[in-house]
């Protein structure tokens, strides 16, 4: 996440200094929390937080569980994360539903921080879940909040609630009542209000929120924050907990370069939960809070289970048997690689999900070289071949390409590293499919992947050898590295060694799969 990513980068270095130690010092754990506390503390993290934190952190190294350890470096890495996970919130926080419906959700905020877009994401995602979600149209202060509001429910597919024209016309309180019992007459079993805001906290805003909320009465007050508005985000979560007090918090615009750490200390300072997290300007782009997986992004641990879910709901499991059964049959196509292009957009940017891996802070130079238009061009090259030239990419001779590059706007290298790169791919995937291990250039055999039916013997035979007999030395070369990678000493985990065996890709690896979709 682009907001953390300097404090992601402070705190991997300060941990990679500890990874040589076997065993820790007093002053090793004390040089550590120091360079802990000035990566918070850079970070906008709030003071009172970055204390308390710290201290918590320093009592834990320093005791039996860190002393004991076999490896103190990944002990003092797990507390961290912990400590971290607690300032988060601890556990995820769901939305609560009313047991009689409508459920009332109001939004507050200051003016500029998303509320509006973030209505119309939270209509959208609950629409996915099979709600009915009503938007009323409460913030008649700011010029065209209305309009912008009857925009973004259209793009979400919502039902809007606007009475009155805004611009400082109407009575929000009026409108926040009336649009509930508007819900609760058509059906919708959801109501987000969306209230106006100030460029700063004043008296006049808390009024009209106070009064909006002991009117309606909502469910849920979701406080949404601007995750890069620095340490005055504490002073203003603080007097909207006082002149409201909201039940949960939104963390919008995770997605800017700010240092943002000032968000981290909301949860912690007011003690309410953060329930959603804005990574992006798409209406798509919101995400379920999980301070676990938020801790592992921070420390460049990965969120796999992000990543899993987020194929889960792109990918259609019947469509997937069904490449799985063309690649056992070599019987996989460009048509059927466009296919999962398609699929693999649905997902989002390629770049933000390779940003998920463990290990991928170490390698920000390569994820920002990472072009997601090589997709697009890929897609434009296969789209300009005829359907038997996609079946059937064998039959394209040197006018055909020319064709080909002509239609897609590239040129015919494009198109020939394009058919070069599918049938790597395609050989690696049948492989895959018949359980053998693939030959991916610059990364070696897996290690526990062996072949179905290959010689025990032969196997034997080729440890005790200890090396590759190929006859081609740039392969031999290759083979070589791949068996050094894949002994028990390579891979002490990620950036700082956390988890045990997961070894973060290399350079080689990201460009390899930056090849399978479009030219390198």
């Amino acid at each position: 996440m682009a907001t953390f990513g300097t404090l992601s980068d402070r705190l991997t270095d300060t941990f990679r200094n500890l990874r040589t130690k076997g065993k820790l010092s007093a002053a090793d754990v004390d040089g550590t929390v120091r360079e802990i506390r000035r990566a918070l503390l850079d970070a906008d993290v709030a003071l009172p937080v970055v204390k308390d934190f710290t201290a918590k952190v320093r009592e834990r190294a320093l005791g039996d569980e860190v002393n004991k350890a076999l490896n103190p470096a990944q002990q003092v890495v797990q507390i961290v994360n912990e400590e971290l996970i607690g300032i988060l919130g601890g556990e995820q926080r769901r939305l609560e539903f009313a047991k009689t419906p409508p459920t009332v959700i109001m939004l507050a905020g200051l003016q500029g921080s998303g509320k509006t877009t973030f209505a119309g994401k939270l209509a959208k995602q609950l629409e996915k879940d099979g709600h009915t979600p009503l938007l009323v149209a409460a913030d008649l202060q700011r010029p065209n909040a209305v309009n912008q509001l009857q925009v973004v429910a259209e793009q979400a597919g919502a039902t809007i609630y606007a009475p009155e024209p805004g611009n400082g016309v109407g009575d929000p309180v009026k409108v926040s009542r009336d649009g509930v019992e508007h819900a609760r007459r058509q059906q919708h079993d959801v109501v987000i209000i969306d209230t106006a805001g100030r460029l700063g906290v004043d008296a006049e805003l808390m009024k009209q929120a106070s009064d909006i909320r002991k009117n309606v009465k909502p469910d849920e007050v979701l406080f949404v924050i601007d995750a890069m508005i620095g340490q005055d985000a504490v002073n203003t979560a603080k007097a909207f907990q006082e002149g409201v007090d909201f039940t949960g918090v939104v963390l919008s615009k995770l997605d800017g370069d700010a240092r943002g750490g000032a968000a981290l200390s909301v949860a912690s300072v007011t003690g309410r939960p953060i329930i959603f997290a804005s990574t992006g300007e798409g209406l798509d782009d919101l995400e379920p809070f999980h301070p676990d997986r938020m801790a592992s992004r921070i420390l460049d641990l990965g969120d796999i289970l992000t990543l899993i879910e987020q194929a889960q709901q792109a990918f259609d499991e019947e469509e997937a048997q069904k490449v799985a059964e063309k690649l056992a049959n070599e019987a996989f196509t460009l048509e059927d690689f466009l296919d999962q292009l398609q699929q693999m957009k649905k997902m989002g940017s390629m770049k933000k999900m390779l940003g998920m891996l463990p290990g991928m802070g170490q390698m920000k130079q390569q994820l920002e070289d990472f072009d997601d238009r090589e997709i697009d061009r890929t897609e434009a090259i296969i789209r300009s071949m005829t359907p038997g030239e996609r079946r059937n990419p064998k039959v394209l001779n040197g006018s055909r390409r020319l064709r080909i590059a002509k239609g897609s706007g590239m040129t015919v290298t494009d198109v020939n590293q394009l058919v070069q790169r599918f049938d790597q791919a395609a050989k690696m995937m049948k492989t895959v499919a018949r359980g053998g291990t693939p030959n991916i250039p610059g990364m070696g055999p897996v290690p526990g992947m062996g072949r179905p039916g290959a010689s025990t013997k032969r196997g034997k035979k080729g440890k005790a050898k200890g090396g590759s007999r190929s006859g081609n030395p740039a392969k031999r070369a290759a083979e070589n590295a791949g068996l050094a990678t894949a002994g028990p000493a390579a891979g002490s985990g990620t950036g700082f060694g956390l988890g045990g065996g997961q070894k973060a890709p290399s350079e080689a690896d990201l460009a390899e799969i930056q090849k399978l979709f479009g030219k390198g």
